[in-house]
């Protein structure tokens, strides 16, 4: 029984690794413990009765609530690998009974310690396995705090990217960019720089899963209020008389289809084209799509 409570207490710090690895290091469109948390806190958000996130905090306290279970989780994994051998296997600071230290919230207690690299010493192992797996717990601490410095700098750069783009479109979309003015080299260059940041956002989405949770709103920097108005611009430019006009068209189309696609695999599960996926993407961030949406495409001026 206490080999099976030990190797149970193994498994869960095994799951929590994997989890850091898949977040940090590997994303893949499984998800796992990270996703699950962060999509909670998104949904729970949601239902709060308000069109907009509250404060937009859904995305910071999604952050905030899968470091404390990754560091929670490990502890009590740690914790199941210690208590069945308290308190024969560790030795006690004087005024110390072994007797009434031995029990699930003093195995938590080290373990703790141990993950915290306090180091306090009042209670530490002594058989020699466990005197080499405590500092391996205090090792995954400081790997866990590696993890949660390069996830925020990792995240909050996307973000910045996402609010550039959108932006830019939002620059693009108040200065009624007509048909007539995409028929230049200069329109060429603009439908190109649209499809880079749109490449950009979506290798961003697929590295960085958890920065679709995060909630923009200002209508300028919110991306899937923007995304009508990219739509009707590729379907413009495609229909300009200039061949690079129509080919830098035909590039934003596709990057315009690959933000789709990795949307809807990895977040909305719509099943459908690129319009009916950013209209889902914009009604899951509060945003209006429609009428109430980008303007209608303007003909040559």
């Amino acid at each position: 029984m206490a080999w099976l409570v030990t190797a149970s207490g193994a498994l869960l710090v095994l799951v929590i690794l994997r989890d850091v690895f898949h977040t940090l290091w590997h994303p893949t469109r499984h998800g796992g413990l990270s996703r699950l948390v962060m999509r909670t806190v998104w949904r729970v958000s949601a239902h709060r009765g308000s069109r907009r996130r509250p404060a937009g905090l859904a995305g910071p306290l999604g952050m905030v609530a899968v470091v404390a279970v990754w560091a929670l989780t490990v502890a009590v994994g740690w914790a199941l690998v210690y208590w069945p051998h308290m308190p024969d296997d560790f030795s006690y600071a004087s005024g110390l009974a072994p007797g009434e230290h031995a029990s699930p919230v003093d195995a938590l207690y080290v373990s703790l310690v141990t993950l915290a690299t306090l180091g306090l010493g009042d209670i530490a192992p002594t058989t020699g396995w466990l005197r080499v797996l405590a500092p391996m717990e205090a090792l995954v601490g400081f790997v866990l705090l590696s993890a949660t410095v390069a996830w925020i700098l990792g995240v909050y750069p996307a973000l910045a990217r996402r609010r550039t783009l959108a932006l830019r479109l939002s620059h693009l979309r108040r200065s009624a960019t007509t048909t007539r003015s995409l028929e230049s080299g200069g329109g060429a260059a603009m439908l190109d720089g649209l499809a880079s940041g749109l490449a950009t956002v979506t290798v961003d989405f697929m590295q960085y899963a958890e920065s679709y949770y995060f909630h923009d709103a200002d209508e300028h920097t919110a991306l899937p209020r923007q995304l009508g108005y990219a739509l009707g611009l590729a379907a413009r430019a495609a229909e300009a008389d200039r061949p690079d006009v129509r080919f830098s068209a035909s590039v934003l189309d596709r990057a315009l289809d690959d933000l789709a696609g990795v949307l809807d695999e990895r977040f909305l599960r719509t099943g459908g084209g690129p319009e009916r996926i950013f209209a889902a993407f914009a009604r899951d961030h509060g945003q209006p799509w429609g009428p109430d949406g980008p303007p209608p495409a303007r003909g040559r001026g």
